[in-house]
């Protein structure tokens, strides 16, 4: 209706300036009309069910992936910090965080203008989606961004010490980088970074941070030598499986709208996701002689990690090659560079997370078409969008590496970080949380 109107304005406009009424002014109020945003119930619907596919990615997709990872007696812990790490930050993005990472400030931080959502009401609008449901969106990537750190430091970190740390991180940490890359006036947006659904801010700032955690904390007890086998595969198939399903949400959602650019997003997450499971495990078969089902759900989860920075922005082949590349230089960064630097990042979170997120972030410049993002990568002659995806890169790492050092810290001197020594040899669940499976 509203676009019939706008096409029948400057017919009417005329009659009525025949009659001497105010044409010009009729025009304007139309043109206004026109271009003031008005819900759309296709995108409403859509937005509402990505939203509970990015959710479905924390509990209990990411809780049943780290679960299944660990020895038995750290099982629950582990599905523990990814639940309360769900509701925590929850309380934290209605408090300050949504408000920090989404309203207008400085290039590097919002204000606090809609601190406890102030102003926003059922009629608020996010282009042609309730605010509301935006929100909520938005709060998903911040519940599953520090619940992915968590895999760093598993088997070895204070409850108490994990709660507090995620809340002061998400603050200081995600929500500013958030504003840098999403929000309004953000400058890496500004200086013209691609990041389509989070691979900046998600992945390599979660990555990162676990790294520092992990160096941190330190080694885990009898780690290189002692065996620290999962416990049950069967637990993290399932939850990589509602990872990849939920990913759907995470990167066809980022449209926010139901259009085809949603539709290329999911195609290309879908192909990289695949191409990356089976590079990673062709890697492994020739390495150590045989395919394991730890191998090819890390590389699905690979692939997925670095498509997402680059998923509104290329086509199949790119994602073909991204799912590739992942695949292989994850199974390295899982592998060989840890082995090499000789930290303990017990779930591979920085191997898989921070390094798929830098593959991606750069194969984004090398891919993007200007036909499906509105920019143009190295192979439609932009060159130098490389580098500006190297240098969103680098503000990324050193911002969170610095920020989650420096949190870390000053915990341990209050409160202490790690548990006690009994504790994590008999296992964080009956010490922790008075309880154990059978």
């Amino acid at each position: 209706m509203s676009r019939l109107f706008t096409l029948a304005a400057p017919t009417m406009a005329a009659i009525l300036g025949l009659a001497g009424l105010p044409a010009a002014a009729l025009a304007q109020e139309a043109a206004a009309a026109a271009a003031e945003p008005t819900l759309s119930s296709g995108d409403t619907a859509w937005m509402l069910v990505a939203t509970a596919l990015v959710l479905f990615m924390t509990i209990p997709g990411l809780a049943l992936f780290y679960g299944g990872m660990v020895r038995k007696m750290n099982v629950l812990s582990v599905v523990m910090q990814s639940f309360a790490i769900c509701c925590l930050v929850s309380i934290l993005w209605f408090f300050a965080g949504y408000s920090i990472a989404f309203t207008e400030g400085t290039p590097y931080f919002g204000s606090l203008s809609k601190f406890m959502l102030a102003g926003i009401t059922k009629d608020s609008l996010t282009g042609v989606i309730p605010e509301t449901i935006f929100v909520v969106f938005q709060m998903t990537f911040a519940i599953i961004t520090p619940a992915l750190i968590t895999g760093a430091f598993a088997d070895r970190m204070k409850f108490s010490s994990m709660l507090v740390f995620t809340g002061l991180w998400s603050l200081i940490v995600y929500a500013p980088i958030t504003h840098w890359v999403w929000g309004p006036g953000g400058y890496l947006a500004g200086d013209g970074v691609l990041d389509y659904a989070g691979g900046t801010v998600v992945h390599i700032n979660a990555g990162v941070a676990g790294l520092v955690a992990a160096i941190v904390l330190g080694k885990r007890k009898g780690y290189p030598n002692e065996n620290f086998a999962p416990h049950n595969l069967v637990l993290s198939l399932i939850g990589a499986s509602m990872l990849w399903v939920g990913w759907f949400g995470f990167n066809a959602g980022s449209a926010v709208a139901a259009d085809g650019r949603a539709g290329m997003a999911m195609l290309v997450t879908q192909i990289a996701a695949a191409t990356a499971a089976m590079s990673w495990l062709l890697v492994e078969w020739a390495t150590k002689g045989k395919p394991s089902v730890l191998g090819i759900i890390s590389g699905a989860i690979a692939g997925l990690v670095a498509i997402t920075p680059a998923s509104g922005f290329v086509g199949p082949t790119g994602a073909l090659v991204i799912g590739l590349a992942a695949g292989v230089i994850c199974y390295w960064g899982a592998t060989g560079l840890k082995r090499a630097l000789g930290y303990d990042d017990s779930l591979d979170a920085f191997g898989v997370h921070g390094v798929g997120g830098i593959v991606g972030a750069i194969l984004t410049g090398v891919f993007a078409q200007e036909a499906i993002g509105g920019t143009a990568g190295a192979l439609e002659g932009n060159v130098g969008q490389i580098w500006t995806q190297v240098y969103g890169i680098l503000a990324t790492i050193a911002y969170s590496a610095v920020g989650s050092f420096i949190i870390l810290k000053v915990i341990d001197v209050v409160m202490g970080l790690r548990v006690d020594e009994d504790v994590e040899r008999d296992g964080l669940d009956l010490a922790l949380h008075g309880e154990t499976i059978h």
